[in-house]
């Protein structure tokens, strides 16, 4: 009980009053959903129809927004334990520090992280703040999302070792990698905004005598800092869950759906319902299964590919991160090497 007392009194009090709102927040949409059928009925149409189009939303945001948290839990829980366990010199030791190597060894990373575009966000802010090069950060930012174990295991039982599971992972992989090496011409300073402070106890970090810290203290730590980061990026993932809802609700997707057939076109439709859903990227393969009748290869990769790099919830996590220069570079370079490889492949075969 003490260690959650003392969390509390941590955590940033600007940020625990967004709590009370989002709790709000969540009755009342829960009670929209709940309650706008049994109102139909005896209602005018045209608020017959606002109420299903607000019920229609908030199920959306909803599904959106409760499928991310936990996996943002888990990057903030991966991020706090980074910063408390893992030392500088344990990072320098394991991962190259310049060039090639360091981003493939970033891009490789994420095979060992179960964590979605939602958790990664904070988990690589704070690997690369620890002592991670930037250009292995910027590539297991991208990778993560698609070549960790869960995501691996939700592809092979949607698709099967076939043409579309191997053409993700090899897909992903070479893009976040090529894009991390574009960021070796990078400093960190110039790519990173400043980090929030946080409000520690007084408890000696493993860098300066790990053997010394009781265990009790240094798991309070990570739980403070994870709780701090949780509701900092919450909020952005917040605000993306509801443009995406919006964007969802507002935006007829059957008109994109007709237009997806040629070889080039249905390639930028999958990327532009890749963004508008902002699925998580655990559960997309389902989704990408639904198109396979009617769409093209190269157009299911790219949905596949691109939209665990970049969607609504994550772009505005990376503008909470990144300089707006650098998530202008971080949604360009996929977009184009995925557009790209995906229509090349509509084109002149390789998968399919």
């Amino acid at each position: 009980m003490n260690m959650f007392r003392s969390i509390s009194k941590n955590v940033s009090p600007r940020l625990l009053r967004w709590i009370p709102w989002g709790v709000t927040g969540f009755l009342l949409f829960a009670a929209l959903l709940r309650f706008s059928e049994a109102a139909l009925g005896s209602l005018p149409v045209i608020l017959t129809k606002a109420l299903d189009t607000l019920s229609n939303f908030s199920a959306v945001f909803l599904g959106i927004f409760v499928e991310a948290v936990p996996f943002l839990l888990l990057g903030t829980l991966a991020s706090g334990i980074v910063e408390v366990f893992v030392s500088r010199d344990e990072l320098m030791r394991w991962v190259p520090q310049q060039g090639i190597g360091s981003a493939l060894a970033g891009s490789l990373m994420g095979l060992f992280f179960p964590v979605c575009e939602c958790g990664v966000v904070p988990f690589t802010r704070r690997l690369v703040r620890k002592g991670l090069p930037l250009s292995a950060g910027i590539s297991l930012l991208l990778a993560a999302p698609v070549v960790n174990p869960i995501v691996i295991a939700s592809t092979l039982a949607a698709f099967g070792a076939g043409p579309v599971f191997w053409g993700r992972i090899i897909a992903s992989l070479l893009i976040a990698f090529l894009t991390g090496l574009v960021f070796t011409l990078a400093q960190p300073q110039e790519v990173l905004r400043s980090a929030p402070v946080i409000a520690l106890p007084p408890v000696i970090l493993p860098l300066e005598s790990p053997a010394q810290t009781p265990l009790s203290q240094r798991i309070r730590q990570v739980l403070i800092l994870a709780a701090d980061e949780f509701f900092e990026m919450g909020r952005f993932l917040v605000l993306g869950a509801l443009l995406a809802a919006f964007m969802q609700t507002f935006i007829p997707q059957a008109g994109l759906l007709v237009l997806g057939q040629g070889p080039v076109l249905s390639v930028f439709v999958m990327i532009a319902l890749a963004i508008l859903l902002s699925v998580c990227s655990t559960v997309d393969a389902f989704i990408a299964l639904a198109f396979t009748g009617t769409f093209t290869t190269g157009s299911i990769l790219a949905f596949l590919v691109f939209g665990p790099m970049v969607d609504i919830k994550s772009t505005l996590m990376f503008l909470r991160v990144f300089k707006p220069r650098a998530v202008l570079y971080l949604i360009l370079l996929p977009l184009l090497m995925t557009a790209l490889w995906m229509v090349g492949v509509n084109l002149w075969g390789g998968w399919g």
